[in-house]
């Protein structure tokens, strides 16, 4: 029987689609992977590494290097300071408490030194012990000339201990040395106007012992003098 040509050409257009579509098929499962899913992949290994909301840092706490005893920077407008006199007890020991009290004894009115640094006998060895006088900026009564004007404008700092024949302890120097490179730095003190007792014009004493004056001119002066060298430099 003759076959019906508009029927043969809706079956094999039928047959077409079909196999069309089943290539179309093959083709959508053999697509590589989109790019898509790997932006999501590496998104999840990131996030593993990501701190949970919950958890904070701990505060970083800068470190103070070098920091200032308390008392050091007075709480009151600064006097214009010209000198610091370098003194000793010429006792065994003593404490700024004891001396407050020798002073007043003698009418005065409190520690005539500014601070007072302690050798182990009354206080710790190397403690610098600040006086009432630096707290208030107040003058001196430690340097008594015609005029008065190493009271009027010098600091004074007492060691303890009698140095006419050796030297401070180690302790005592090193807390000297800060002590007296902070004062110079932040009043402007020439180290030439570092001085022993003895060293102010019109005075009559021994004072700081014959050992301790020679560090004072030989070491600690020296040491002064390259440290502003040094910031002049920079």
């Amino acid at each position: 029987m003759p076959l019906n040509r508009p029927l043969i050409v809706i079956v094999m257009a039928a047959a077409s689609v079909a196999l069309a579509g089943c290539q179309q098929g093959r083709v959508i499962e053999e697509l590589p992977v989109p790019t898509l899913i790997e932006h999501s992949a590496r998104a999840r290994r990131l996030r593993v590494v990501k701190l949970p909301p919950s958890v904070t840092r701990p505060p970083v706490t800068p470190r103070r290097e070098g920091a200032l005893p308390a008392g050091w920077v007075p709480a009151v407008a600064a006097r214009q300071w010209k000198w610091i006199v370098l003194h000793h007890s010429a006792t065994d020991s003593g404490s700024a408490r004891v001396f407050d009290k020798m002073h007043r004894a003698k009418g005065w009115d409190e520690l005539g030194y500014h601070f007072v640094i302690d050798n182990g006998k009354g206080g710790p060895a190397g403690r610098v012990e600040v006086g009432g006088r630096w707290a208030k900026q107040k003058w001196g009564a430690h340097c008594k000339v015609p005029g008065n004007a190493y009271n009027e404008r010098g600091i004074g700092i007492c060691l303890v201990g009698e140095f006419g024949d050796r030297l401070p302890s180690a302790a005592q120097r090193a807390s000297l040395r800060r002590l007296v490179e902070f004062l110079t730095d932040r009043y402007g003190i020439a180290p030439a106007n570092v001085i022993g007792h003895r060293e102010a014009p019109g005075t009559n004493t021994q004072c700081p012992g014959n050992v301790m004056q020679r560090y004072v001119g030989l070491t600690l002066r020296p040491h002064l003098r390259q440290r502003s060298r040094l910031a002049r430099a920079r």
